[in-house]
């Protein structure tokens, strides 16, 4: 599978990892100035501050959009207590301080957000992939 990719700015560096990503579309409703699925590359970090990349990043429920501040600004808050939110017939929703591990205590994720798969059938498990809606889950 493809690596994470990087759009870096002289203030902010906005990573993007495909697998992780299930298309809730938070980035484009909220900033679509920079996430425009219509622009190639498809995240343009020069068209707004770092402070507002931020913010919209902190949103995206997956994890597949992370970033690294380089001025000065903070990196992202580490929730206080971690949540589990059931969507329906979809996946489950995390958030917090996240490590997913695999069966044999390999780190895949050491995040504040990830999307797990429910209905089992992920090919990218534990992450969900949309997989749920090609089969009809209902959960």
């Amino acid at each position: 599978m493809a690596e994470p990719k990087a759009y870096t700015t002289p203030d902010i560096t906005v990573t993007y990892d495909v697998k992780r990503c299930i298309h809730a579309a938070e980035c484009v409703r909220r900033l679509p100035q920079v996430f425009d699925t219509n622009q190639r590359p498809w995240i343009q970090p020069a068209n707004a501050g770092a402070n507002e990349i931020a913010e919209t990043i902190q949103h995206c429920p997956t994890g597949a959009l992370q970033y690294t501040r380089h001025d000065g600004g903070s990196a992202e808050p580490i929730p206080a207590e971690t949540t589990i939110q059931v969507r329906p017939n979809g996946p489950l929703f995390v958030r917090g301080n996240v490590k997913v591990t695999d069966a044999n205590g390999a780190v895949l994720s050491d995040s504040t957000r990830a999307a797990l798969c429910r209905c089992g059938q992920s090919e990218n498990k534990p992450f969900c992939d949309n997989t749920h809606r090609k089969i009809g889950f209902k959960g």
